[in-house]
């Protein structure tokens, strides 16, 4: 099926999550997840109209980027390694896994300019899920202050996969939480008036929890 026709089928739900709970649709934005696409079909997104493109490695962003290069605003949304902070850091608008102080160290000393930057919190209490436990999120950015090169613009997590829709509000509604208590803090490089949250499976149940950024990969560009 054609990008387009799966964003409409997606837009539609999106304004449906909206009516419901009492949100507006420009708000929310669509991070088009194309890690496991072609640069043709990442290509297509962009014509549909979408402008957030997100990948999960450093060696798929560069590979689109060399393509594609600032057309899209591009999305690092996997587990960034120290070491490969240099290979994308002047290429991506947005980093959405920052879990540790090393790494944001890094960032700061390879970007040119502040770095949009999502918190990565581990909501789920999952072994398997990167990203530190809620109640670390306050003091780990108030540790950010020697690095002004990190802008905290908000908050991630990855819910699990379940069919548990009440667990995945719980988590959902954990990390809206704590956004708006970090935003409460007023502190200048670190808004947080963001929420990443909500992928291909639950980003309605997401979006009524007050996501603002969505990650959809396959129900929006498919699988090559």
């Amino acid at each position: 099926m054609k990008v387009e026709e799966n964003l409409k089928r997606i837009q539609d739900q999106i304004y449906e999550a909206c009516s419901r709970s009492g949100r507006e649709p420009e708000d929310i934005n669509i991070v088009a997840v194309t890690k496991y696409v072609s640069t043709k079909r990442a290509e297509e997104a962009l014509q549909a109209g979408l402008i957030h493109l997100g990948e999960n490695r450093d060696s798929g962003l560069l590979s689109k980027w060399e393509e594609l290069m600032d057309e899209p605003e591009w999305h690092f949304i996997g587990t960034l390694q120290s070491k490969k902070v240099k290979n994308i850091i002047d290429k991506v608008s947005y980093i959405h896994s920052l879990d540790r102080l090393s790494l944001a160290k890094e960032i700061h000393k390879r970007a040119d300019k502040p770095v949009s930057c999502f918190v990565q919190v581990n909501v789920s209490g999952e072994d398997s899920k990167h990203g530190m436990p809620p109640q670390e999120v306050e003091g780990f950015i108030r540790s950010l202050n020697d690095y002004p090169n990190v802008k905290v613009v908000g908050l991630m997590t990855m819910a699990p996969h379940t069919d548990d829709e009440g667990f995945l509000r719980k988590c959902f509604r954990t990390l809206k939480g704590l956004q708006e208590k970090i935003h409460s803090l007023e502190i200048s490089y670190a808004p947080c008036t963001e929420l990443s949250m909500g992928m291909s499976n639950d980003y309605t149940i997401a979006i009524e929890e007050g996501a603002t950024f969505i990650r959809i990969g396959s129900a929006l560009v498919g699988n090559d």
